[in-house]
């Protein structure tokens, strides 16, 4: 059911390919749910996005078995011929219409990021992974599955112009100018889940950062990464993940 492209496979495709199977690779997938999102290339759809075809694991998606879907959520490329979930089609078509901006849109469902999804307090300043996202994640009330469209409107108001989310109840959510962006932001706010989750379960005395330094060590992870969304300027340790996924998965490029 794969289909055979006969030319070089879009940038686009291939760094969303890659990131399913990073995503497979340190464990963060969900059997065939969530999904990583990018945008279309522009021969593909002036407005639409790159997804992952309902059914497959993340580890079987290749850069040219992902599905082209416009926002209105009509297919308009799928080689493996099997659509496309609803309930992704939901989230990532109200980020890709609401922010121009992003490239990628990544969302998780982990134990850890479940786990800190459900604790009122969210992201404490305990360590420097979590000081990263300090007063920098936004948050969405559950409201079930995420089948109905109306959602859309209430997920982009409370994302606004940020590129962390907690969605309550419910996991994690990233977005980024570029593939490699989204999914840096996705790996460490997941280590910092993993850590909170690991600390709380210790019984020991946490150590809170305060909210001056918390803020200060925020600023820095800005200034560092600050050109990591350009998808003109080269992102080291993106390019170190696509190695890593090429060197491992080769078939993701088919």
């Amino acid at each position: 059911m794969r289909q055979d492209s006969g030319a070089a496979l879009p940038k686009e495709r291939l760094h969303l390919a890659a990131a399913y199977r990073l995503i497979a690779h340190f464990g963060l997938d969900d059997s065939i749910f969530t999904h990583v999102s990018a945008r279309a290339p522009r021969d593909e759809a002036d407005h639409g996005f790159l997804i992952n075809p309902f059914g497959l694991r993340f580890d079987e998606v290749t850069a040219s078995n992902l599905v082209t879907v416009d926002l209105d959520g009509t297919i308009l490329r799928d080689s493996y011929g099997a659509g496309i979930n609803a309930a992704g089609f939901t989230i990532h078509s109200a980020v890709h219409a609401a922010r121009p901006e992003i490239g990628c849109v990544l969302h998780t469902h982990t134990v850890a990021g479940i786990a800190v999804a459900s604790m009122a307090e969210g992201i404490l300043p305990l360590n420097q992974w979590s000081l990263q996202f300090h007063d920098r994640v936004a948050f969405h009330d559950y409201e079930g599955i995420a089948l109905d469209l109306d959602e859309r409107e209430r997920l982009v108001a409370d994302l606004g112009d940020r590129k962390a989310m907690i969605l309550r109840n419910h996991g994690l959510l990233t977005c980024g100018g570029t593939v490699g962006e989204a999914f840096a932001l996705m790996y460490n706010l997941e280590r910092t889940c993993k850590a909170q989750v690991a600390l709380m379960s210790s019984g020991a005395r946490l150590n809170h950062v305060s909210d001056e330094l918390a803020e200060f060590t925020a600023r820095q992870y800005e200034a560092a990464t600050k050109d990591r969304g350009n998808p003109n300027i080269p992102d080291p340790e993106w390019e170190a993940y696509l190695r890593l996924a090429l060197k491992h998965y080769p078939d993701l490029a088919e």
